[in-house]
């Protein structure tokens, strides 16, 4: 009787992973946007927002997809609603994205994880990327790290009114840095 009461005790100290999810924003290095508002919400619980600021890294490649900016995730929200400013179109976007049923459960579940002095084990896929394209393509990625990235899903954002002039010094900045690149490659809106 009492290796059962043990037996069971333990059993009930066996919990999943608890450990932070982390969300934040990127971009084709090429494209830079300024995340102007992200915003979180599990609704009847919190909703809150972090600052990101101007993205410009990392898509895909060598570096990519990377978060940048945002911050945890606690509690896991339902809706995330995300407002930008593309520099090379010179629009607004805006997006409200329900996050999948299940996608929290999905990003805890263990996946191959490779480590710095070449040993690999198992992490939970703690970041949730989300890549802004031209066009307003949002792709929502989950991750430990970019060999493990899975795309989650695919929304339009829909472009909204806002005056391009209010980042007109970082807008000649970013044209300074990459005026040639988007010259010679335009915005390849069917790319992402």
């Amino acid at each position: 009787m009492l290796a059962l009461a043990f037996a069971i005790a333990g059993c009930s100290t066996w919990t999943k992973d608890e450990s932070p999810l982390y969300i934040g924003v990127a971009a084709p290095k090429q494209y830079q946007m300024r995340v102007v508002h992200l915003q979180l919400e599990k609704p009847g619980e919190r909703s809150w927002w972090y600052p990101v600021g101007s993205v410009s890294c990392c898509w895909i490649g060598e570096f990519g997809p990377r978060r940048v900016g945002g911050g945890e995730m606690s509690p896991f929200p339902s809706l995330i609603a995300l407002h930008w400013f593309s520099f090379a179109e010179q629009k607004f976007y805006f997006s409200l994205i329900r996050v999948p049923e299940g996608l929290q459960d999905k990003m805890r579940k263990p996946a191959a994880h490779s480590y710095p002095d070449g040993t690999t084990g198992l992490r939970p896929r703690s970041s949730l990327v989300l890549g802004l394209a031209p066009g307003g393509q949002v792709v929502m990625w989950m991750m430990s790290q970019r060999s493990n990235a899975v795309e989650v899903m695919r929304v339009s954002a829909t472009e909204v009114d806002g005056d391009p002039d209010d980042f007109a010094s970082a807008t000649a900045s970013y044209l300074e840095e990459h005026g040639d690149y988007l010259e010679e490659h335009g915005l390849q809106l069917d790319k992402w």
